[in-house]
């Protein structure tokens, strides 16, 4: 969810909130597989994570990293670019991230993973909707009716349970807040093209 188009994706997962109860273990397991990733040639088959579209746009997401940590936060892997040709910027993940901190609240368009711990779900919900974007969100649950009470508290244009957050034409899509208004796709967004005729008699 974080490396979909090398991280440069407005549905890319970019904030990982979780519960005290599976915090070290989901942080221990995701960055190892982020330190596993082969980066390199988008051509070449083998290849899970390509560079960043521009050399200004991988400088913008070291500063964010950077000031991030100057801030407090601390680098679990990564946080720095690739020593190659290209720019590349090593799979990162972003821990002990806090409300005031930049990669709390602005976007980053690249592969880095900002980790957030809370004590429980109610916290969960109040850090998710504390934020100026609402485009996606993801619930990771193995009760399905709690993920659905959980959906309905989150601002946001949709919320994906078990599943990453994707578009699909059956399906509205769109954001709220600073994240748009308004959506495309499904019968929703096929308004937008169609020719209405309205007939009034007084």
């Amino acid at each position: 969810a974080r490396i979909l188009n090398n991280g440069q994706s407005c549905i890319a997962a970019k904030r990982f909130i979780m519960v005290e109860d599976v915090a070290d273990e989901y942080e221990s397991k995701y960055v190892k597989r982020m330190e596993e990733l082969i980066v390199g040639d988008p051509m070449d088959e083998k290849t899970e994570l390509g560079p960043i579209a521009r050399e200004d746009l991988l400088k913008e997401l070291d500063w964010q990293v950077q000031e991030t940590v100057r801030q407090g936060g601390k680098i679990l892997t990564g946080g720095d670019r690739v020593n190659r040709k290209g720019a590349f910027y090593q799979p990162t993940v972003l821990s002990n991230v806090k409300k005031g901190m930049l990669a709390y609240s602005e976007e980053l368009f690249g592969p880095v993973a900002i980790m957030i711990r809370v004590k429980d779900e109610n916290e969960a919900i109040q850090i998710a909707n504390d934020s100026p974007f609402g485009l996606g969100a993801a619930i990771w649950t193995k009760d399905i009716e709690k993920g659905k009470e959980l959906a309905k508290q989150i601002e946001s244009g949709a919320v994906f349970i078990n599943g990453l957050v994707k578009s699909d034409p059956r399906l509205p899509f769109g954001g709220v807040k600073s994240s748009g208004y308004g959506r495309e796709l499904s019968h929703y967004g096929i308004k937008e093209f169609v020719n209405i005729k309205s007939v009034w008699i007084k």
